[in-house]
């Protein structure tokens, strides 16, 4: 495919794999501020991170996310590139369309497949429209035009980036895409040096509530211990598997990460993790995944063997504030949904999605939809905000 700019023409070409482009030049255009060796703003469009969705059988044939990474080339250089998926479900997504997709096929129409640009399974903001610095602009454009192109040659029904950044929402809505509002609970670092900085925040009742949700944690008759890098090793997978297995059979059905997704990311994505493991009597019992950002703990997984009380929110939510606080982290996402984060301090923020769907009249149904769910969302957001755990004067100035 070709697109047109002022002066020059651009080339979107199509991948299935991304054995296909060199690792450098992708991560040109997805973490150009890594190119130092220091870390990325966010390790999931990473070219290491992908692939290991990839080769772990994670994404692929029979998973219902097909890549067709899109790739732009300008003057012989690539200047853009998208995580780019044909996908035959819904699963995994984190911004819900089943709805949409109920409405169209009971119409008569054919919602699947459609097209996604997104990380799979991973409800995190970051950067989807990925481009090396100096063409914001014009490759985001191309990666835009290119997507729909390719779904119209397609019959394809729709195209949908999820969890972008919120200059990509403002500048997508510009190129015709329709913005989507949702919302998430983050905790942000308010320059604490210590988790009782944090505590010191909160109002009376909320700080007795949490320490005594740590010591009831901390009770279980074990040890919690935080793995990074090296520490973390293979028998580490072997327990958490386990937690993860259970986790992804009760909530959806059947796990969406094969287990050679974490023997890969052992050899290649162990300094992008954070590992909580709750060990007892020799024994793991319980563990929580992280990666780790450039400013941002991204929460992702957890799982247990043993029910204790309280042990969820200590492995999730508390060790991933004391692990911030000590790192300088600007803030932790927690994941999707889950408004029982709020008493633990984490508040409810806007997410952004961007969406093109090819049929004109159901096209305005939903962007009739849209309108009215981000004016509720809005309005969710201030009123949770309202009632979050910190203090008077503390909410006051977060408002």
């Amino acid at each position: 495919m070709t697109e047109q700019s002022p002066d020059q023409t651009i080339t979107i070409n199509v991948l299935t794999s991304l054995r296909q482009i060199d690792a450098a030049e992708w991560d040109a255009c997805a973490c150009p501020e890594a190119a130092d060796g220091s870390r990325p703003n966010d390790p999931f469009t990473t070219h290491r991170f992908l692939l290991a969705l990839e080769e772990s059988g994670s994404v692929g044939p029979g998973t219902g996310w097909d890549p067709r990474y899109l790739v732009a080339d300008m003057d012989g250089q690539t200047i853009a590139a998208a995580p780019l998926y044909a996908k035959g479900h819904s699963q995994g997504e984190y911004i819900f369309d089943h709805n949409w997709a109920e409405a169209f096929e009971r119409a008569g129409g054919h919602y699947y497949p459609k097209l996604q640009i997104a990380v799979p399974f991973t409800p995190a903001t970051g950067r989807r429209f990925l481009t090396k610095p100096g063409f914001e602009a014009i490759g985001m454009s191309a990666l835009v035009q290119g997507a729909v192109q390719f779904a119209s040659e397609n019959e394809l029904s729709s195209v949908h980036a999820t969890f972008c950044t919120e200059a990509e929402a403002i500048g997508g809505g510009k190129m015709g895409l329709m913005p989507r509002t949702t919302q998430q609970f983050h905790w942000v670092n308010d320059d604490y040096h210590t988790f009782s900085d944090f505590l010191a925040s909160l109002s009376s009742r909320k700080r007795k509530t949490i320490r005594k949700e740590r010591e009831k944690a901390q009770a279980f008759g074990g040890t919690i211990e935080i793995l990074t890098g090296d520490q973390i090793q293979p028998e580490h997978w072997d327990a958490f598997w386990v937690f993860y297995q259970d986790t992804g059979a009760r909530k959806w059905g059947s796990p969406y990460l094969t287990r050679a997704f974490f023997d890969i990311a052992q050899e290649t994505l162990r300094n992008d993790i954070a590992l909580v493991m709750a060990v007892r009597d020799g024994q793991y019992v319980a563990g929580a995944l992280n990666f780790i950002g450039r400013e941002t703990l991204y929460g992702r997984y957890w799982g247990c063997v043993e029910d204790h009380p309280c042990l969820h929110f200590e492995a999730c939510y508390y060790q991933a504030i004391d692990f911030a606080i000590a790192h300088g982290l600007a803030r932790v996402e927690a994941g999707a949904q889950g408004e029982h984060k709020l008493a633990r301090g984490y508040l409810p923020v806007p997410t952004h999605s961007l969406h093109w769907i090819a049929d004109k009249g159901f096209a305005r149904a939903v962007e009739k939809y849209l309108k009215a769910e981000a004016a509720a969302v809005s309005e969710d957001i201030e009123i949770l905000t309202a009632y979050g755990p910190f203090r008077k004067d503390q909410r006051e100035e977060r408002q």
